[in-house]
């Protein structure tokens, strides 16, 4: 493979990136393969990506990080807002001197791979969106009220939690806020215009059934939406639809990502 990086920096490291009020653990293999970018789920951390990597294996550059109070290392922040989460991929990919990538992003992540790579074409090979990025109007104000309460609701269990980096150390009304921004930037008058947009080669890996606090067929009438995008912009295809739901699919159908990533890099390798 060719190596895109913009500079000869590409040695294994990995260590605290610094980053507006906050630092950002990040996790670089290094080698001359192809930049990978991965970007976690909204409250997720950057392990949930070790199966989808070992699968790759090497030849390619993986680069992971914990986005702010994250993990166990990654600093807290005055700012959770999806602006900084994508200035934060800005931030990891100069600390690591790489000009072009290919992202992969599950859930949030693939929302801010989106809005990347749509403002960023030029250093874009590609991107993965997995089970994420889905233009639909899924908020309302009856939504925010669920969302607000589920979060009252968990902070029993995710504050004791937080030591482990098993769960954010986010208030449960930062965590509510961060998942209302994100239902307002899916809409389809937001998200839709990014999608259409991209000229970047597009694939996506669909889940099944249901997610953390969706009802009945909800989740499938948010994935149905996808069509439409599909269709609009030939540079944007589903690679696979797999049997798993939103929270098991890195962990069960971690192939069909690996095949994916393939798809969207092979004009460039």
């Amino acid at each position: 493979m060719t190596n895109h990086s913009a500079s000869s920096t590409s040695t294994a490291w990995s260590g605290l990136v610094p980053v507006d009020d906050t630092t950002l653990a990040v996790t670089d293999t290094g080698g001359t393969g192809i930049p990978v970018v991965y970007l976690n789920g909204q409250f997720a951390t950057q392990g949930y990506w070790r199966k989808t990597l070992a699968e790759l294996g090497g030849g390619w550059r993986h680069i992971t990080f914990d986005e702010r109070a994250r993990g166990k290392k990654s600093g807290t922040s005055a700012d959770y807002s999806f602006e900084a989460a994508v200035r934060d991929v800005d931030a990891v990919l100069a600390a690591r001197g790489v000009e072009r990538a290919l992202l992969v992003g599950w859930s949030y992540g693939a929302v801010v791979a989106a809005h990347w790579a749509h403002r960023n074409p030029e250093r874009t090979l590609g991107a993965v969106l997995v089970d994420g990025a889905f233009p639909h109007d899924w908020l309302d104000d009856a939504m925010e009220v669920r969302i607000r309460k589920l979060f009252r609701r968990m902070s029993w269990f995710t504050v004791p939690l937080r030591i482990t980096g098993i769960t954010p150390r986010m208030s449960a009304a930062q965590q509510a806020e961060s998942n209302i921004e994100l239902g307002r930037l899916s809409r389809a008058s937001s998200l839709g215009p990014v999608l259409d947009e991209l000229t970047v080669p597009v694939r996506y890996v669909v889940a099944s059934g249901t997610s953390l606090g969706s009802k009945g067929d909800e989740q499938e009438e948010i994935r149905a939406s996808l069509q439409a995008t599909t269709e609009s912009n030939p540079n944007i295809r589903i690679s696979a639809k797999v049997a798993s739901n939103h929270g098991a699919i890195l962990n069960k159908d971690f192939r069909a990502i690996a095949d994916a990533v393939r798809e969207v890099a092979a004009p460039a390798r």
